[in-house]
């Protein structure tokens, strides 16, 4: 005699829960990540709305019949199909993430979807206490997670899930999820936890830990409902095991950040803290770097008699070597700028010979301009960069510099330099290749684009450089630059002569 012990308890009083068959498995297997002892959602055989019941056949069994073995099987069996299918797809929609915020904003809307409810907020929090940290929410008002936050953090559930101190025999241990079924009735709230609860008009809540024996406590998530609820056994298991995924992937989104985060600060320490002051000329610039790291640089630096030297380059590859090649390339160009920068191609020639000697394998590019502001006379040389842009009241046009090859890529490189004589209140727009790249589209299309937003500068931003940058990077790049996400770096140095 075959007894089906995992439906036991749905069998109706009185009905015998013995199964004829042999053939019938005696335990229901667990599928998939699924735990079979969570109970299966309830099915009913209520009519569409709209259309009527049909009336049951003669030889139907009663409605109060105990289902055969069979069917409860294979009604389970499709309730954890149907929970997969829910996972995978949830999980997919946040591995697509590639940002802290998105992935958070992900797990907020999966997380109400499975437990049912409407709103909820998710406080991202390490416990290395590294950072970074985050507070956002799903339907609540930045002046609602204010109010939230008046409540002392250890009354709030996902205050007592960040605060909770681990079990010294366990360390690794990660905290119970947590429900408050009714705000009005649950016994232990702070006076301020109800107070806050009827202003925002939520009863009841279910906070998850965003934790795992791995990856360590990231955070907390709390949804909110609108009546006193809580979620089903069922909901659950299946926000836990969503829970446990999303907390790996903010896992490794926090190492990509904290990654970004660092390179981007040595990149910033490898450029000038501050452009120099230099009668007759107003500078500005603006930098970012991609969430690896690229070599593209600047500098502008005061010469003897007045003169300013400016620069920009970029070294190729990503990481912490080609910064490092950076700030080289940059140091050893401030050297040869002071003992030569009267003559470009001499400096531009000694930044070849280096590159050559002392790293083999790594090219760059390179453009050097020795200015004279009270004579409002440039002399520039290029190698393999693209071509300064002039901005000014009656004309837009790129500077003709001469073509040749990158430093790095030949033997014996020398070109000649090209002297230039800017207008009172003309700008020079000296740029990287990542700026062009940035725009994605053909060179020479990126070339058109970024010529028409030079030329397209409100009279009132010409007087000021800062102001043109901003507005060639906000018309070229109308999406900005996000620099979680893969890409070139941008630079852009505007000096503005009176």
């Amino acid at each position: 005699m075959g007894v089906c012990d995992a439906q036991a308890s749905d069998a109706p009083v009185g009905k015998p829960t013995e199964m004829s068959s042999p053939h019938l498995p005696k335990h229901v297997p667990k599928v998939a990540g699924i735990d079979s002892t969570v109970p299966a959602p309830p099915h009913t055989k209520a009519p569409l709305a709209g259309v009527p019941a049909a009336a049951a056949p003669a030889d139907e069994a009663p409605a109060d019949a105990a289902p055969a073995p069979g069917a409860l099987i294979t009604d389970r069996l499709a309730g954890w199909v149907s929970d997969l299918t829910t996972l995978h797809e949830l999980t997919e929609r946040l591995i697509k993430t590639a940002t802290l915020d998105d992935a958070l904003h992900e797990v907020l809307g999966a997380g109400a979807a499975l437990v049912g409810a409407r709103r909820g907020m998710a406080v991202l929090e390490p416990a290395d206490g590294f950072g970074p940290t985050a507070t956002i929410g799903l339907g609540l008002a930045h002046a609602d997670l204010g109010t939230i936050e008046t409540v002392p953090r250890g009354a709030t559930s996902y205050g007592r899930l960040l605060d909770g101190l681990p079990d010294p025999s366990d360390p690794g241990r990660v905290p119970e999820p947590i429900a408050i079924h009714d705000v009005r009735t649950e016994e232990g709230l702070d006076p301020r936890h109800r107070e806050v609860a009827a202003r925002l008009g939520y009863a009841a809540s279910y906070a998850l830990p965003l934790a795992t024996e791995e990856a360590g406590r990231i955070g907390a998530g709390v949804w909110l409902y609108d009546e006193p609820a809580a979620p089903t056994d069922r909901q659950r298991h299946l926000v836990g095991l969503y829970g446990r995924f999303a907390t790996e992937h903010l896992a490794r989104l926090l190492q990509v950040e904290r990654a970004r985060v660092q390179v981007s600060t040595v990149a910033e320490e490898l450029l000038p803290s501050r452009l120099p002051r230099v009668p007759g000329v107003r500078l500005a610039a603006r930098h970012r770097t991609g969430p690896r790291g690229g070599g593209d640089w600047y500098d502008a630096l005061p010469l003897p008699e007045g003169a300013l030297g400016l620069a920009v380059g970029s070294v190729s590859g990503t990481g912490p070597s080609a910064l490092a090649a950076m700030g080289r390339l940059r140091a050893s160009l401030r050297a040869y700028a002071v003992m030569e920068g009267e003559d470009p191609v001499a400096v531009l020639s000694d930044l070849e010979l280096l590159l050559r000697l002392t790293e083999p394998a790594r090219s760059a590019t390179a453009l050097f301009a020795y200015a004279e502001p009270a004579r409002r006379r440039l002399v520039l040389a290029g190698a393999g960069h693209a071509p300064p842009l002039l901005v000014g009241e009656r004309r837009t046009e790129y500077v003709e510099t001469s073509l040749s090859a990158p430093l790095g890529m030949l033997s014996c490189w020398e070109a000649p330099s090209v002297e230039l004589s800017p207008a009172s209140g003309e700008t020079v727009l000296l740029y990287t290749d990542g700026l062009l790249r940035r725009i994605g589209d053909p060179i020479d299309r990126a070339f058109a684009r970024l010529h028409a937003a030079a030329a397209s500068v409100p009279r009132a931003d010409r007087d000021d450089p800062g102001a043109i940058a901003d507005h060639v990077l906000r018309t070229v790049l109308p999406d900005g630059i996000d620099p979680a996400v893969e890409g070139e770096d941008v630079v852009l140095l505007a000096a503005r002569f009176d």
